[in-house]
């Protein structure tokens, strides 16, 4: 479907945008098909049925909010006055170049609430508030700063969230299952297989929760990226996509109602089921490699070892939907790595996590990007050959 659109936005480019149709913004008010919707009040009112705001408010848990710049800058007002939350948004600036942002790692300019960077601001604010919070410019991605810890990656509270809303969310089904994509931590696999509920890992995007939520299969839906969203308490659907505000409330429901933040928490997960170490990396790719690496099999993996371990599985297709992961993964005990090509960049990522420390992520990570390089060479020189003889 997005292919579509993109292939018919471009002719409309390519045509000079003569097929574009437009219309005045009085026109378009005065239109039979106009309707005017609160938004703010739809949202806003209807977030006590998804998150615990009478224990917050009770609790008088202390919360900072950056919005970032962004489209939730009116809305957490709004949530603090109505429900009498302790809650402060630290920044009120809109500014269209961001200049009020920390510079990320690069030097570069991005509104990303999971880089310690972009977040450095946030994090020196840890000791005024029980738990700091931030939402993206479009408020679909959550970060969350907790007193005792700093910042969590998105991994770590991903784990958190669902350790806790599984163990306190009574009303929902116990067939509810736990949604993440490929490239999450194995933690939260070690989490949900504690908690006795069923895993579904499906490949990366958002779009692979929608039909699980909709119909309350799906608990929970989170990706590595700090995006994630739940169900109402009661069960039922509240969003098929991902919502930053609810995450960083549930941070604060967290806090109020265990007495500890979700850094305490994620501490004790690790206590309970050891501690992952995870890293990304970028590496540049031509576009007949990104061809070759999409399309490489398991067979085409020769190794039988990934840093000194048996490798258990290689995966093309997520084990919860069957869908291509749009690359590989290669699963040992203690580690795994996935390699996919970007769709938008000329390189491909490597994931990759370790719970055996620091030594063992970088042994990951090198061995990663031989063994593609050997896969994609020889799967190269296989069409190549193919070719030829036909």
């Amino acid at each position: 479907m997005t292919a579509w659109i993109e292939q018919q936005a471009n002719a409309f480019l390519a045509n000079g945008l003569q097929a574009v149709r437009r219309v005045s913004i009085e026109g378009a008010r005065k239109a039979s098909t106009t309707h005017l919707h609160d938004y703010l009040e739809a949202y806003v009112g209807d977030l006590i049925a998804v998150v615990d705001l009478e224990a917050i408010r009770e609790s008088r848990v202390h919360v900072g909010v950056d919005p970032l710049g962004g489209a939730s800058i009116a809305y957490w007002n709004a949530i603090g006055e109505r429900y009498g939350l302790n809650l402060e948004v630290v920044n009120h600036t809109i500014d269209p170049t961001f200049q009020f942002m920390t510079v990320d790692w690069d030097g570069q300019i991005r509104m990303d609430p999971s880089s310690p960077y972009a977040m450095a601001r946030l994090v020196g604010l840890k000791e005024r508030f029980d738990v700091v919070c931030a939402s993206d410019t479009d408020a679909d991605r959550h970060g969350i700063v907790s007193h005792s810890q700093g910042l969590l990656n998105p991994n770590q509270y991903l784990a958190v969230a669902i350790a806790y809303l599984f163990a306190n969310r009574p009303q929902w089904p116990g067939t509810v299952a736990v949604g993440k994509t490929v490239v999450s931590s194995s933690l939260i696999d070690r989490v949900v297989a504690h908690l006795g509920r069923r895993l579904v890992e499906v490949p990366v995007g958002f779009k692979w929760f929608v039909d699980g939520l909709i119909e309350g299969s799906l608990g929970f839906g989170g990706e590595e990226s700090s995006g994630a969203t739940f169900l109402r308490r009661d069960g039922t659907v509240w969003t098929t996509d991902k919502d930053g505000l609810v995450p960083n409330l549930l941070a604060a429901e967290i806090t109020a109602r265990t007495g500890r933040d979700p850094g305490e928490h994620y501490r004790e997960l690790t206590r309970q089921f050891g501690e992952p170490l995870n890293e990304r990396l970028d590496a540049p790719v031509t576009p007949e490699q990104k061809q070759v690496l999409e399309r490489l099999s398991p067979q085409q993996i020769q190794a039988t070892a990934l840093a000194g371990e048996k490798i258990q599985t290689i995966i093309t297709t997520a084990p919860g939907n069957g869908a291509p992961i749009g690359g590989i993964k290669v699963i040992a005990e203690h580690g795994w790595f996935a390699a996919r090509p970007s769709g938008t960049e000329e390189v491909y990522k490597i994931y990759a996590e370790s719970f055996q420390g620091e030594d063992h992520l970088r042994r990951l990570l090198e061995e990663a990007q031989v063994l593609i390089s050997n896969a994609s060479a020889a799967a190269a020189q296989g069409q190549r050959s193919g070719g030829h003889g036909a």
